[in-house]
């Protein structure tokens, strides 16, 4: 496909004659042979059954008219948590996206909440600059961001904006949620949170809580931490599981205490840390370790608070279905879903070429440019890109049944996450997703200055 298309549609008379002729044509065949005729078709050419429910997108930049949003508003409906994926870590209109998307829903649905997969102890620290408006976004993306996939100047243009929007409405302020496990920020100062509580309300229990956190406190470096013995993990882990205990059982009836949820927080990154993750086979336990606690986190603050979330994370995060049961056996989204049903709505992105930043190596390294070219035939975003429109999103929920068909066979699709190269995975766009967002081409994301 060249890159001369044009935003708003790519075919021009040729499209519209064929779907005047369908049209005309369609009345003439008998409605069974007509659908089973489509379904083929579609199963070979699906870009005219897709065109019919793709509905296009004029930018990815947040501050712009958001007419073009309305339909994927309608979409969301009433779903409480809507998880926003993305196909690399490091391009720059996904970010972009998010932040758009996110304004759109605090604006016109009432969202409260944005939550990225970041350490909850380092979400805190955001979101207390993000009500308070104490210190500098950029110091404070800078302290709890480094080296993550979002240390980029597109989050801290989200972290403002959210500042900028509780400074002008204090009676119904935004918070940045951090849903995942690990460092950085898991320091004195947040354990302090946990036994600061005990000593006011449960003074008698200070001292048995304290000798658990022995040796745990602090875990403001994971690497560090790894580089204990694993018997010594693994027993921190359980001390670490019962000081969560000890508090839960202080705060009595009420699961929603948010000193419980910060000593879950670190019994949840204790026992990740206590897995063995030199050993490969190791490495499934460890994923759906952190996928059940991420989707603890962000239910657990839902349900907390009433708020709804705008949910930030990978495609392979955010769906239904993993797209790698060998490492990934069950996704936050799966496990959200059980959790809260028809409330969570996950949106997949997918785009055809261009650039985004990630690593050669598995651990450590140094973020790099890396670029796609257009998306071979037979994949899944080849198929999308030839859709009238250059950006767009669908409901696959929605799509007619020929649509669908196409939609529910896994094809190769790219998911890069921090390190490339890395091959397709096969994906069906329809079992992973409510909804599919496209773009044409992305550019890697700006490094934060």
């Amino acid at each position: 496909m060249a890159d001369t298309k044009k935003r708003w549609g790519r075919r021009g008379v040729l499209a519209a004659a064929v779907v005047v002729t369908g049209a005309v044509l369609a009345p003439l065949a008998s409605p069974a042979l007509a659908s089973a005729a489509e379904t083929a078709g579609a199963r070979r050419d699906p870009v005219r059954s897709l065109d019919r429910v793709a509905h296009p997108l004029r930018s990815t930049e947040p501050g712009r008219d958001t007419a073009d949003l309305r339909a994927l508003g309608a979409m969301i409906g009433g779903a409480k948590v809507v998880g926003l994926g993305e196909a690399t870590h490091g391009s720059h209109e996904f970010f972009t996206m998010k932040e758009r998307v996110f304004r759109h829903l605090v604006e016109e649905k009432g969202f409260r909440a944005f939550a990225l997969e970041l350490s909850w102890s380092a979400g805190l620290e955001i979101d207390e600059y993000v009500q308070t408006g104490r210190g500098d976004a950029r110091e404070i993306a800078k302290r709890t961001l480094t080296g993550s996939p979002w240390d980029r100047d597109e989050f801290v243009s989200l972290i403002r904006w959210m500042r900028d929007y509780n400074r002008a409405h204090p009676g119904r302020t935004v918070h940045f949620v951090g849903d995942d496990l690990g460092a950085p920020s898991v320091n004195d100062a947040f354990f302090a949170r946990i036994t600061g509580y005990v000593r006011q309300h449960h003074p008698k229990a200070l001292p048995r809580l304290n000798e658990l956190y022995t040796g745990l406190r602090p875990i403001d470096d994971a690497f560090a931490y790894l580089r204990k013995p694993l018997g010594e993990r693994q027993r921190l882990a359980t001390q670490a599981e019962q000081a969560f205990e000890l508090v839960k059982g202080l705060m009595g009836a009420d699961p929603y205490d948010w000193t419980g949820q910060h000593a879950r927080f670190v019994a949840q990154t204790a026992r990740f840390l206590a897995v063995d993750l030199t050993d490969p086979k190791s490495l499934p336990t460890a994923q759906i370790l952190r996928d059940k606690a991420m989707a603890q986190n962000v239910a657990w603050w839902q349900q907390r608070t009433g708020h709804k979330i705008l949910l930030s994370a990978h495609n392979g995060h955010v769906s239904y279905v993993t797209d790698n049961p060998g490492l990934y056996p069950k996704t936050q989204g799966a496990f959200l879903r059980e959790t809260l049903g028809r409330d969570y709505l996950p949106i997949g992105f997918s785009f055809d070429r261009g650039s985004f930043l990630s690593k050669d190596t598995a651990v450590g390294g140094d973020w790099k440019r890396f670029s796609v070219p257009a998306a071979p035939a037979g994949s899944n975003e080849h198929a999308l890109d030839q859709v009238r429109f250059e950006d767009f999103y669908l409901d696959v929920r929605t799509a007619p049944p020929a649509a669908r068909a196409w939609l529910d066979t896994a094809r190769p699709t790219r998911t890069i996450g921090t390190q490339f190269p890395v091959d397709p995975a096969p994906i069906s766009l329809g079992r992973s997703y409510d909804v599919v967002i496209h773009l044409h081409d992305v550019r890697q994301a700006d490094l934060r200055r």
